[in-house]
């Protein structure tokens, strides 16, 4: 079966309030499905095991809506890729922060490099041509002499090979805590909630 290239990414880029009205609404749907099986509860006692769908469907939603699918587009001052929400570029020239997005799944840990810039544009960088043009960037990023820099998170910086090496271990067992320590939470309140406990 032939491999079926992706779409090519638009000359025209949209604009920013499209970006982050599109933003917008896929965070409200990621609400909506965590909510939902409370809403639900209260009418029916199948609530809780809507719950059990829902939630991991809003977990998998919200770590793949900003980050960047192929084709990606990078030059020394933006870079352009297709996320689940649309096309979105970041002015790599004017970087506001970077953090890093740690997701686990099968054994795996999944990182992306959420990078926001000046305008409010979010895009996940997750390839290596990615890191490599964020990683040039932030190196040409004024520094204390023209204002405040870019804040780039203890982890990022790890992950980009910047910053300390043990920070990228800290941070991925923290995250695993607290990503467990949610489920729990969320499992007992829909317990709870399902009155089936």
């Amino acid at each position: 079966m032939p491999r079926t290239r992706p779409a090519p990414l638009p000359r025209e880029l949209p604009d920013v309030g499209t970006v982050r009205r599109r933003a917008r609404m896929g965070t409200g749907l990621v609400v909506a499905l965590l909510v939902l099986p409370f809403a639900v509860g209260g009418m029916v006692r199948s609530g809780a095991a809507v719950g059990l769908v829902t939630c991991p469907l809003a977990f998998l939603l919200f770590v793949e809506l900003c980050a960047e699918r192929a084709p990606t587009r990078c030059s020394s001052a933006r870079m352009t890729a297709r996320t689940l929400t649309g096309v979105r570029s970041v002015d790599l020239s004017r970087i506001a922060s970077v953090r890093l997005q740690t997701t686990f799944s099968y054994g795996t840990v999944h990182r992306a490099l959420l990078v926001r810039d000046a305008h409010g544009v979010r895009l996940g960088v997750t390839s290596t041509a990615g890191r490599r043009a964020l990683r040039r960037a932030l190196e040409r990023q004024p520094g204390v002499v023209m204002g405040p820099g870019p804040r780039v998170s203890r982890a990022a910086r790890a992950c980009l090979r910047t910053g300390r090496p043990g920070q990228l271990a800290v941070h991925t067992v923290l995250v695993l805590l607290a990503q467990v320590g949610l489920v729990c939470v969320y499992v007992v309140a829909l317990v709870e909630a399902g009155g089936i406990g």
